[in-house]
């Protein structure tokens, strides 16, 4: 028992020792010349552009929301005044880079973790290999560049659609105009409650291209391994971040103590 317990330990251990390995070389690689700007420009807009419709949406879904729970909460004191300043620190702060890389990793992970993987069991990266091109550098190094250029960007639209969302909301009940409620809203916001929090993103972005590209590159078992790359690069991307949120969070608190 202990046996098997302690080889898979060492299983996963490995594993996780690989998949770093694959995100330092690609950071490292992302440095390095030749620099695909073209291909790194085109899954930009592939995760950015394209992933537009359903982050605005959520957004403003979760800025009315969120609205109405501050709403019923604060109403018990008396302090509807302060509804526009909590549900704007609670998005810039949290809530919007992290439900933004969880729906990024479900909608752009899968993506990259299938698209790769179709690409592995019908040998086109060994193609490319055998034309000279650095197949690691054109398909992986360039998601995941885009993942982490994307990200920062995705936040500040969910940012900006759950403040919208929550004026809404704000509007229909209470009559408050647009501009009192910006005004409350970014009253008790600073430059350190925006930049930490969404250029955390930017770290969420590497880990769901290296997760989902380092996936795709081993995937193996034809059409069946390609589907279960998909669902592991979600799934796996998706506890990552949470996790590393936790100490991301941490770090930021210490950084900004004055703020915490």
């Amino acid at each position: 028992m202990l046996e098997r317990v302690g080889a898979a330990l060492m299983a996963v251990l490995a594993w996780i020792g690989d998949v770093a390995l694959f995100g330092v070389r690609a950071i490292r690689d992302a440095f390095l010349p030749p620099y695909e700007f073209g291909e790194i420009w085109r899954h930009v807009f592939e995760i950015g552009w394209r992933s537009m419709p359903l982050i605005a949406t959520s957004g403003l879904a979760i800025g009315v929301v969120l609205s109405m729970h501050t709403r019923a909460s604060l109403e018990r004191f008396g302090a509807e005044a302060m509804i526009p300043a909590g549900l704007a620190i609670a998005l810039i702060r949290e809530t919007g880079p992290l439900v933004t890389a969880l729906l990024v990793a479900g909608r752009v992970g899968a993506g990259i973790g299938a698209e790769l993987g179709a690409m592995k069991v019908t040998e086109q990266i060994d193609a490319l290999e055998a034309v000279a091109v650095d197949s690691f550098k054109y398909l992986a190094v360039t998601r995941i560049v885009a993942c982490i250029v994307a990200m920062p960007l995705l936040t500040t639209v969910t940012n900006f659609a759950g403040i919208v969302g929550g004026w809404i909301a704000e509007f229909t009940i209470s009559g408050m105009s647009l501009r009192l409620y910006y005004h409350r809203a970014f009253s008790l916001i600073e430059f350190q409650d925006f930049i930490p929090s969404t250029l955390k993103t930017a770290v969420f972005g590497l880990i769901i291209g290296t997760i989902a590209s380092y996936l795709g590159f081993t995937t193996t078992q034809g059409t069946e391994g390609v589907g279960r790359t998909s669902t592991r690069s979600v799934v796996l991307s998706s506890i990552l971040i949470i996790v590393t949120n936790v100490v991301l969070v941490k770090l930021i608190f210490f950084f900004y103590p004055a703020r915490t």
